[in-house]
């Protein structure tokens, strides 16, 4: 199955880094989104993040637990987001933890693609099997 809508980067919260040197920094930032579409309901996204002197170079990997409902079935699941860029290319995989998942979406497998239009509105198409 599949499904399509929206969500809203609520708050978006950067911790001090836990490492600097020679520009290079790792920390870790915490967001909480609200999800509007075929899966409705909110999240809470814990993000380990690297920034390189590029601008355009930098990485994450990091673990989000969304609870509201999927196509109607209420429950919760956990997403392992990882994601690297740099000028030439991009990649990101978001993976819902094999088990995770709770009350009706028990079974829940699949993987999420995010879009982020110019005006900045985030998109996702999540394929799924239940």
């Amino acid at each position: 199955m599949t499904a399509k809508g929206t969500f809203d980067l609520v708050n978006v919260t950067p911790q001090a880094p836990l490492h600097e040197s020679d520009g290079v920094s790792i920390g870790l930032v915490t967001i909480d989104k609200t999800w509007h579409g075929d899966l409705t309901g909110t999240s809470v996204v814990t993000m380990l993040a690297t920034a390189t002197p590029v601008e355009e170079s930098r990485s994450y990997v990091a673990m989000e637990r969304i609870e509201g409902a999927l196509h109607g079935r209420p429950g919760s699941f956990v997403v392992q987001h990882d994601a690297v860029s740099d000028a030439s290319a991009q990649s990101l995989r978001c993976r819902v933890v094999p088990d995770s998942a709770t009350g009706g979406l028990r079974g829940l497998r699949g993987e999420i693609a995010i879009s982020i239009a110019p005006d900045g509105t985030h998109s996702y198409t999540f394929d799924h099997t239940l």
